[in-house]
């Protein structure tokens, strides 16, 4: 898996996932899911859904190659 996620994206997500499970189990609905996602997503580096639309956020650093 390619890396499509660079890192403001990724830690919009994973902030936004945590929000997301902790509402999900206060109120025991199904958010906690939807956050689970994008921790899973987040802590990865790579979404699925980017893939099918050619979008990318990451930005590999020109000096590491």
């Amino acid at each position: 898996m390619k890396r499509n996620i660079g890192s403001v994206d990724k830690a919009l997500r994973i902030i936004i996932g945590i929000s997301l499970v902790m509402f999900g189990i206060y109120t025991l609905s199904l958010w906690g899911v939807v956050g689970i996602v994008l921790l899973l997503t987040g802590i990865s580096g790579w979404c699925p859904l980017y893939v099918p639309f050619g979008i990318s956020t990451y930005h590999r650093n020109k000096e590491a190659g």
